[in-house]
Parts: C-alpha cells; sequence; structure tokens
C-alpha cells in the first residue's frame, strides 16, 4: 500500500510542477488552486507512504516520478525539447526510480 501511495504522490507532484508552470508565476488563479491542492495532496501521500518507506528511497522515488512525469508532459503536451541526449537522461532517472523500488523492496 505504501508502493500505491508513494507513486499516486509522484504524479500529483508532476501536476502541481505543470500547474505551477501554467500558472504564469501564480497569475492565474485556477492554475495557482491546482497548484495548492495538488502539492498539499502530494505532500501528504509522500508523508503517509514514509511510515513504512525508507526517507531516501521514498524521497528519491518521488521526485524522480515527478521529474521523469514532468519532463515527459513538457515534451508532449508542451513543446519542450526532445533532443536525443535529455531522452537519455530521463531514461536515466527512470531507470534509478526501478532500481531503487527494486533494492528497497529486496531489503524487506
Amino acid at each position: 500500500m505504501a508502493w500505491i501511495t508513494l507513486v499516486t504522490a509522484g504524479l500529483l507532484e508532476v501536476v502541481w510542477a505543470i500547474a505551477m508552470k501554467r500558472s504564469d508565476g501564480f497569475t492565474r488563479l485556477p492554475e495557482t488552486v491546482v497548484f495548492v491542492v495538488a502539492l498539499v495532496a502530494s505532500m501528504g501521500l509522500l508523508s503517509l507512504s514514509l511510515r513504512s518507506l525508507p526517507v531516501g528511497t521514498g524521497y528519491a522515488v518521488w521526485t524522480g516520478i515527478g521529474a521523469v512525469g514532468a519532463a515527459i508532459v513538457g515534451i508532449v503536451w508542451l513543446s519542450e525539447s526532445a533532443a536525443p541526449l535529455r531522452l537519455v537522461s530521463i531514461g536515466l532517472i527512470a531507470a534509478g526510480i526501478v532500481g531503487l523500488a527494486l533494492s528497497s523492496a529486496n531489503a524487506h
């Protein structure tokens, strides 16, 4: 259950990161509200998941999901660069997330 909570928290990190970008410096109210709600929910779920997951693993996986997700959304919906080196780097972050998850699962 902690992993589901953590993944959900990471996905909400993507939501708040994109909402922050679209809020135009918090000048657009709807996007700012989405940012605040997603941020609070993401942090709350992260906190719950850290009750049973190691803090280093949980925090790294949370930020990794957010980073990879925000980068992918940026490429797909915001026309950001999909340069090969950028894609490889995103893939390396994703591989690190998987490695941390697997190593944490094997440690218990």
